[in-house]
């Protein structure tokens, strides 16, 4: 008796496309670590981080996600964001950030200060009376012993992110001195996955 041949067929249809985060950061360790818990092969979205070098100033970020955007263009759904702290950055390097995000709709900026850590520790805490990034780094180490800028995540469930996004909220109404517009990118960036 013969072998019968089996005929296999792919379906046809429309491949699900994933929408695309660009994220330029400051940090070449702790952004990109914290900006990748959010993309996985059952996920929805995907997330390019161009990561922080020995040049950190705003301008050379910005340079980073030009030169990037200038390789691959953007879906219209897509977003590109640029993760940059305030600390020691002048007015005036910060607006070319903001001039560059006001020329497209789906360019943006998150500005911390004291820094990108101070959006780790609204996860666990409110974050009131910080001012400087030392305060922040001693806070963060209740919460994380040991913490060298890199990202547990079982230590980041959904549930402190969403509370992440509301004290954000609440900080950044209240006008206070330490504040963080990241919860703006990761509410964007759990929209998408809904």
């Amino acid at each position: 008796m013969g072998r019968r041949r089996r005929s296999f067929t792919r379906p046809y249809g429309l491949r699900s496309y994933k929408k695309l985060f660009v994220i330029a950061t400051e940090g070449k360790k702790t952004e990109p670590a914290y900006f990748l818990l959010f993309e996985g092969d059952n996920r929805i979205v995907r997330i390019k981080c161009i990561k922080g070098d020995a040049k950190s100033a705003p301008a050379y970020v910005l340079k980073r996600m030009q030169n990037y955007l200038q390789e691959e263009a953007l879906q219209k759904s897509d977003e590109a964001w640029i993760v940059v702290d305030q600390d020691q950055w002048e007015a005036r390097q910060l607006q070319m950030l903001f001039d560059w995000a006001k020329q497209k709709s789906n360019r943006h900026v998150a500005l911390s200060k004291p820094n990108f850590e101070y959006w780790l520790l609204l996860h666990f805490e409110d974050g009131t009376g910080l001012v400087f990034a030392s305060d922040c780094a001693v806070r963060l180490k209740r919460y994380l012993p040991g913490y060298d800028k890199s990202i547990d995540r079982n230590k980041f469930p959904e549930e402190a992110i969403r509370e992440a996004i509301n004290r954000a909220k609440s900080r950044k109404k209240s006008g206070a001195q330490a504040f963080t517009d990241v919860y703006r990118l990761v509410e964007n960036i759990l929209k998408a996955q809904e």
